[in-house]
């Protein structure tokens, strides 16, 4: 999770404390590109680990027996299967592939049925998986990044295609990691069409998925792009290399993500960091600096849009370099979405008569002002998902007394309208799985923990995983 941060009322950037005035317009050149698209999957929050009963399909059974009326099912449970080291392993994924749901764990990538949970195939990769892209191709298959070497000689310089469907290994090849900033970076793994690309600090590598070639590596001048956002265009956040050597001067470009050619820059202020892309259709920029964030949007053509101009609100956004150990993708948060319209941002948790709840608010995507706030269900807290439909996707946490789910509120706001109820008689269960991303495909919403450990030997593989709900 970020840190609690404070939207400056009357201005237009968000501070943790501090800061030098507002984000500037940026400069930007060369044609525009078609819109992209918005970016992947999202994720949200978990509580304390239960290894639970070893019959999941019993406890299931044992939730919906104690729904009330108009409360999903618990389809199935998964565990997490692996025996893993003494630290425990990041979870990747979900990735969903026609009627199948794929998880990658340690050195293993498992494809389960979206019906039933019961496992279709399980691939093992040849090294622990440091990196993932947030989204696989529209055919199913994805790159992984992964560990060559063990021990401490371990290095995360390999990639393993993997064709989702059928769980099938596709090409393996290593890569060279080069200079002390790029050995310490994590990556930040992208889809871009036929294009992975693989971001460090200093530089990244691009290759084609459908057969590993090389497309392009450090591009020329002295920026590099060190992190891509998913989708059919290659957006990016780049780094310059200054005279003190510390990677500030940052720029965000549109790159082919073929050739590497740049199409367009916009240059951020000196001191300020590209953080997170938030949203790539339309384009929104979370940028960082010491005891500082601003969230811009830019046009398709990469010149300047709007900044938010905020309230007395804290806002809470969580995206995956908070929560996994190894990686650094740029574009998979919970939080905050986006149309071409409007951008929503959740609100910190406040206390009420009923427990801890909180709000959506809306900012026009013009001017960056609030148009809107909109109440969670009471006692409960809410994260915005994706807009679909023109409708905003919700996932509203569950509280120590009432389920989670999936809601939806109007483009004008008022009232969460719950499309998905998970049942009260599951709470325990639901918040035994830790920090979960969240998923809601087909009508049916799925929570799978982004670690998993245990104390005992075994427990990590009693330890559930994933979690299914439908009617």
């Amino acid at each position: 999770m970020l840190a609690v941060v404070l939207l400056a009322g009357g201005g237009v950037w968000l501070a943790t404390g501090g800061g030098d005035g507002p984000e500037p317009t940026g400069k930007s050149s060369a044609a525009p590109g078609p819109d992209t698209s918005s970016t992947g999957k999202p994720k949200g929050k978990g509580k304390e680990k239960d290894p639970g009963p070893s019959d999941l399909r019993a406890e299931a059974d044992g939730i919906n027996t104690l729904r009330d009326p108009g409360e999903a099912k618990v389809l199935w449970l998964q565990e997490g299967g692996v025996d893993l080291p003494r630290n425990g392993a990041s979870v990747y994924g979900p990735w969903f592939v026609g009627d199948t749901v794929v998880k990658a764990m340690f050195h293993t990538v498992t494809g389960y049925s979206t019906a039933d949970g019961s496992e279709k195939w399980s691939f093992r990769l040849p090294g622990k998986v440091c990196g993932a892209p947030s989204q696989a191709t529209t055919d199913g298959k994805i790159v992984f990044g992964v560990e060559s070497g063990s021990g401490t000689e371990a290095e995360c310089n390999a990639l393993q295609m993997v064709d989702l469907t059928t769980g099938q290994a596709g090409w393996y090849k290593t890569y060279e990691r080069q200079g002390t900033w790029d050995l310490l970076s994590d990556v930040a793994m992208a889809t871009n069409g036929n294009t992975v690309t693989v971001g460090r600090t200093t530089r990244t590598d691009a290759f084609r998925i459908s057969d590993g070639k090389v497309l392009f590596g450090e591009l020329p001048g002295n920026c590099q792009p060190f992190g891509f956002a998913s989708g059919p265009l290659g957006i990016a956040a780049a780094s310059c290399q200054t005279a003190a050597d510390d990677h500030k001067e940052q720029l965000v470009e549109r790159i082919d993500p073929v050739s590497g050619k740049v199409l367009w820059k916009y240059e951020v202020k000196k001191g300020w960091e590209v953080s997170q892309f938030y949203s790539v259709d339309p384009l929104v920029v979370s940028l960082k600096k010491k005891g500082g964030w601003a969230i811009l949007t830019l046009n398709p053509d990469g010149t300047y849009r709007s900044q938010l101009v905020g309230g007395k609100e804290n806002y809470r956004v969580e995206c995956d370099t908070e929560l996994i150990t190894g990686g650094g993708n740029l574009d998979n948060c919970l939080g905050v979405a986006a149309d071409d319209r409007t951008v929503y941002l959740a609100t910190e948790a406040t206390e009420s008569d009923s427990g801890p709840t909180n709000k959506v608010v809306a900012f026009d995507v013009a001017g960056g002002r609030v148009k809107w706030r909109a109440a969670a269900p009471a006692g409960q807290t809410m994260m915005p998902m994706r807009v679909e439909g023109g409708r905003l996707l919700l996932f509203v946490e569950s509280s120590p007394k009432r389920g989670g789910g999936i809601a939806t509120l109007a483009p004008t706001g008022g009232t969460p309208k719950l499309l998905l109820r998970h049942p009260n008689g599951g709470v325990r269960t639901e918040q035994t799985l830790f920090e979960p991303r969240v998923a809601y495909v087909d009508g049916r919403s799925l929570l799978m923990s982004t670690s998993i450990s245990g104390v005992e030997d075994g427990d990590e593989k009693r330890a559930k995983s994933m979690e299914m709900f439908g009617n």
